[in-house]
């Protein structure tokens, strides 16, 4: 595997972890209601991706309406259940339902194109997932049945929409259609609970900054690694995200980290660097 492809696919993981802590920190203290990030968020990556396409040059590839719809409605379902359930999840237990269903649903999907895993990729996901319930669990409070339900339900927008965008001729023209799409479907729900929406300049500031640089370039990246990952490795490589967020948590906002966590954390980085190495 090309050296592009492991850093681009690192730096992704680095975005989509910025992106919990974001999230969380713009919610956790009410800076912003979770219908207001979500339309901020998809609407600021919407129009950072539009500048990039439009400053680069080469081909302008199609891309088709309907997968387009589908694709901005697995996206939204994504960020509005990510929005949502973090209003009372904690951190770590929000990033285990999500990676783990994002894990299952697109396992499920390579299973059902007839696709099957190498020994090598076997090993490296029972690794990380080993790692990842490892450092979660002991600490991980039981989640309330809505907001979990809400953040599986995010897991699987995710995934449909990893898989979706597997297959595009343009990755990053495709990604821009997404998030436009998606961001007028959530302006539009935004527009029901208007009622109860509340923005303050740092929930503004904290939900432009999640869609314009870690959504909308964070994706954008994502995409452009995905069809040299596939969808197991792909699978296998986002567990690391809820680790990378808690190493982020203790550098940023000082929440602990301990031995418990560098040791899974190893498990985990073993485990995905032996799923990229894999044969398929």
């Amino acid at each position: 595997m090309h050296l592009r492809v492991v850093v681009g696919a690192a730096v992704a993981m680095l975005a989509f972890a910025g992106n919990s802590l974001l999230c969380r920190l713009a919610l956790q203290q009410q800076a912003i209601d979770p219908w207001s990030f979500t339309a901020l968020r998809l609407t600021a990556g919407a129009l950072v991706l539009g500048l990039v396409c439009r400053a680069r040059p080469g081909r302008r590839a199609l891309v088709s309406p309907a997968r387009t719809w589908w694709a901005a409605v697995a996206l939204l379902a994504y960020a509005a259940g990510f929005s949502l359930a973090y209003v009372q999840l904690p951190a770590a237990t929000g990033a285990l339902l999500l990676f783990a269903t994002v894990q299952l649903a697109m396992l499920a999907a390579l299973r059902r194109r007839g696709q099957r895993l190498s020994s090598g990729q076997w090993l490296g996901a029972a690794s990380a997932a080993a790692g990842l319930l490892a450092f979660l669990l002991p600490s991980a409070a039981a989640p309330r049945g809505s907001a979990a339900l809400l953040m599986v339900g995010a897991g699987m927008g995710w995934a449909a929409y990893t898989v979706a965008g597997q297959t595009v001729g343009d990755p990053l023209r495709a990604n821009a259609a997404y998030f436009w799409r998606a961001a007028v479907l959530s302006v539009a729900a935004l527009a029901l609970s208007w009622p109860s929406a509340q923005v303050s300049p740092r929930g503004l500031w904290l939900a432009v900054a999640s869609g314009g640089l870690t959504s909308g370039l964070g994706y954008a990246l994502w995409y452009a690694v995905l069809p040299a990952l596939g969808t197991a490795r792909a699978a296998t490589v986002q567990l690391s995200v809820p680790l990378v967020a808690a190493i982020l948590g203790a550098l940023l906002l000082s929440e602990p980290l301990t031995w418990h966590l560098a040791l899974c954390a190893a498990m985990v980085l073993g485990g995905v660097a032996l799923s990229l190495h894999a044969r398929a």
